[in-house]
C-alpha cells in the first residue's frame, strides 16, 4: 500500500515579495546616494576650477541648484557692515524677470534671517515663516526654501538660498547636508579666488611702481611722474577720478598739480587748506582719510563744484611719517560703486610710499648732478672774473688813456662810447657771475633764478611750460623788496592763466634798464571774462601803485590777455 504524499515546506509568497521590494529599495537608495555623492564631487570640482571671483560665485550658484534639484538659486554676498547684502548672484530667473522685479534684495525678511543667525535653515513654505513679509510684484512664486551660510576663514562671506525643489518635493536633511558640504568647498574656492585676485592686483601695483621709478631715475620731470602716479592709481583701483596735490612753499596749503578723469580740469590748480579738507587732513596726519560720499562730506570744499556723479573717495599720503610725506593722491569712484576697502587702501598706500621713495632717490640723483653743475658754474664764474673782466677792464683803461691823444672829436667820442660799452659789458658779466654763483633755494637767490623756478613750478598746473625772457641786470639793479613784489605779481598772473585762461601758450618777459623794472605776462587763452572776479588784478594794480608804478590789462588783436606791470627803481 502506497504512502500518502507529504506537503512541501514553502515560504509565504507575500513575505518574499516584501523582502525583494526592500532589497530593491535599498539598492535604489544606494544608487541614489552614489549618484548624489558623484554630483557633489562634480559640484566641488566645478567651483574649485575657476579663479576669477565673479566666475567662482556664479559656478557656486549653478552647482547648488543642480545638487539639490532646485528651481531657483541665489548667492547673497554680505556687505562689510555685516547687516545687509552688497551683491546678489542668481540662477533660474531671467534678465527680463529681474528687470520687472526691480532692485536686488538687501537682506531683509527670511534672507536676513541667515545674516542674523548664520545656521542652515529649511522651510516648507516661505510665507509661513515669521520673518517673511511677502514678495515684490512680478516675483515668481516660491514656497520650499533651504539656506546655508558660506564662511571664508571663519568669517561670514554670504549665504546660499535655494527655493522650489523640482517635482513639488520638500528639501530634506540630505539636501541640507549636501548643500552644507558644498558651502565648505565654496568657502575654499572663494578664498583662493580672493588670493589670486589680490596677487594679480599686487603685481599691477608693483609694475606701476617699477615704471614710475624708471621714469624718475631716467631724468624725467616731476610733472610726468605725478601724472603717471595719478593715471596708474586711477586705472588699477577702478576709480573715475585721480588727483595729486603737493604742498606749497608756506606748507600751510596744498595745490592740485595733476588731475585725471571726471571733471579733471576743475581740480587742476586748486589751492586747498591743510587742515580743513580731505587731502589736507591726509597730508597732516600722514594717514589715509576716506569718505563714503564726497558730495555730502563737509571736508570737501563745495566751490567750485567738481565731484558731480562721484561717491566714495579716499585720500592717501605719498610717503610715510610726517616728515616723509611729499604730497597726497585722491581717488574717487562713481556714485553707487563700493567704498574703498581696507585692503585696497593698504595697497594704494604701499604704492604711494614706493612712489615717494622713487621721488626721493631721483631728487638725490638730481642733487648730485646739481652739485656738479654748480661746481662747473663756480669754475666758469672764477674764469670770467679772473680772466675776462680783468682783460676787459685793462682794455677799457687803455682806450681811455688813448682817447686823450685823439684830436678828432668824432673819433674821440667813439672811443669814449666804446669805453662806456666795456663798462656796461663788465656789469653784465658781473651779473652773470652773480647768477652763476647763486644757489637756488637759499635766501640769496637772485630774481632771475626765482623767476625761472616759479615758471617751472607752475608748468605742471598749466599743462605746458611758458617761455621766459629776461633783459638787463635783473639781479643787481632790482632790489630785494621790489623783487618780492615782482614774484607776487608773476605768481598771481600764472595762477590766473591756469584757472581761467584755458591757454596753450604763455610768455613771461622781465626787463630792466636800471631806472625801471617791467614785467609782462601774455597768453593765447580766452581773454578776460566779462563779469569775472577781479581780486587778483586789483592786487597787482595796488602793488604797482604802492611802488609808484602802473599796471595795465589788455586783450591783443591776436587774442588772449596781456598783463603789463612797471615800477621805478630807486636812484642810488
Amino acid at each position: 500500500m502506497a504512502c500518502p504524499e507529504q506537503p512541501r515546506v514553502r515560504l509565504p509568497q507575500l513575505r518574499l515579495d516584501e523582502l525583494l521590494e526592500e532589497l530593491q529599495a535599498r539598492i535604489d537608495a544606494a544608487r541614489g546616494t552614489r549618484d548624489r555623492v558623484h554630483t557633489l564631487l562634480v559640484a566641488v570640482l566645478s567651483v574649485g576650477r575657476e579663479l576669477e571671483l565673479e566666475h567662482v560665485l556664479h559656478s557656486i550658484v549653478e552647482a547648488a541648484a543642480l545638487l539639490v534639484n532646485a528651481g531657483y538659486a541665489a548667492l547673497g554676498v554680505i556687505s562689510p557692515d555685516g547687516q545687509t547684502l552688497s551683491a546678489f548672484h542668481t540662477v533660474g530667473v531671467t534678465e527680463h524677470q529681474i528687470a520687472e522685479i526691480g532692485p536686488y534684495p538687501q537682506g531683509h525678511g527670511i534672507l536676513g534671517e541667515l545674516i542674523r543667525h548664520p545656521e542652515p535653515l529649511r522651510v516648507e513654505k516661505i510665507s509661513q515663516h515669521p520673518a517673511s513679509y511677502g514678495f515684490p510684484p512680478n516675483h515668481p512664486p516660491m514656497n520650499s526654501f533651504l539656506g546655508v551660510p558660506i564662511r571664508v576663514r571663519g568669517q561670514a562671506f554670504g549665504n546660499l538660498y535655494l527655493t522650489e525643489k523640482r517635482g513639488g518635493l520638500q528639501f530634506d536633511e540630505e539636501d541640507e547636508s549636501l548643500l552644507a558640504t558644498l558651502a565648505v568647498a565654496a568657502g575654499v574656492a572663494i578664498d583662493n579666488a580672493r588670493l589670486y585676485e589680490e596677487s594679480r592686483l599686487r603685481e599691477r601695483w608693483l609694475r606701476a611702481n617699477a615704471k614710475i621709478t624708471h621714469l624718475l631715475m631716467s631724468g624725467s620731470g616731476r610733472a610726468e611722474a605725478l601724472g603717471l602716479i595719478a593715471e596708474r592709481a586711477r586705472t588699477i583701483s577702478g576709480s573715475a577720478l585721480a588727483a595729486v596735490a603737493m604742498p606749497m612753499e608756506d606748507t600751510k596749503s596744498l595745490t592740485v598739480e595733476i588731475a585725471v578723469g571726471v571733471d579733471a580740469e576743475e581740480h587742476r590748480g586748486l589751492v586747498l587748506p591743510m587742515h580743513e579738507t580731505l587731502m589736507g587732513l591726509a597730508y597732516s596726519a600722514a594717514a589715509p582719510i576716506a569718505s563714503d560720499d564726497v558730495t555730502r562730506d563737509p571736508r570737501i570744499c563745495p566751490e567750485p563744484p567738481r565731484f558731480g556723479g562721484l561717491g566714495p573717495a579716499v585720500a592717501v599720503p605719498i610717503g610715510t611719517g610726517k616728515d616723509g610725506v611729499r604730497g597726497v593722491v585722491l581717488l574717487a569712484r562713481e556714485t553707487g560703486r563700493p567704498t574703498y576697502s581696507e585692503r585696497e587702501t593698504e595697497m594704494l598706500q604701499g604704492f604711494a610710499a614706493q612712489a615717494a621713495i622713487a621721488m626721493e632717490l631721483a631728487e638725490r640723483r638730481q642733487d648730485a648732478e646739481q652739485i656738479a653743475v654748480l661746481e662747473d658754474r663756480d669754475r666758469i664764474a672764477r674764469d670770467l672774473h679772473d680772466l675776462a673782466i680783468q682783460r676787459l677792464f685793462a682794455t677799457g683803461m687803455t682806450l681811455q688813456s688813448a682817447g686823450r691823444f685823439i684830436e678828432h672829436p668824432e673819433a674821440a667820442g667813439r672811443v669814449l662810447r666804446a669805453v662806456d660799452d666795456l663798462d656796461e659789458t663788465i656789469k653784465i658779466i658781473r651779473s652773470t657771475i652773480f647768477g652763476l654763483r647763486a644757489r637756488e633755494g637759499t635766501a640769496h637767490s637772485g630774481l632771475r633764478a626765482r623767476v625761472v623756478r616759479a615758471v617751472g613750478e607752475a608748468s605742471p598746473t598749466l599743462g605746458f611750460t611758458p617761455s621766459v625772457r629776461m633783459e638787463g641786470l635783473v639781479d643787481t639793479d632790482v632790489p630785494r623788496e621790489i623783487a618780492d613784489h615782482v614774484m607776487a605779481v608773476l605768481s598771481e598772473a600764472l595762477t590766473n592763466i591756469a584757472r581761467h585762461a584755458h591757454a596753450g601758450r604763455a610768455q613771461v618777459v622781465l626787463t630792466t634798464d636800471g631806472h625801471e623794472a617791467s614785467l609782462t605776462v601774455s597768453d593765447d587763452g580766452v581773454g578776460i571774462t566779462p563779469g569775472g572776479r577781479r581780486s587778483g588784478l586789483r592786487n597787482m594794480a595796488e602793488r604797482a601803485e604802492q611802488l609808484g608804478g602802473r599796471f595795465e590789462v589788455s586783450s591783443p588783436d591776436r587774442g588772449g590777455t596781456l598783463l603789463a606791470w612797471w615800477v621805478p627803481l630807486p636812484v642810488e
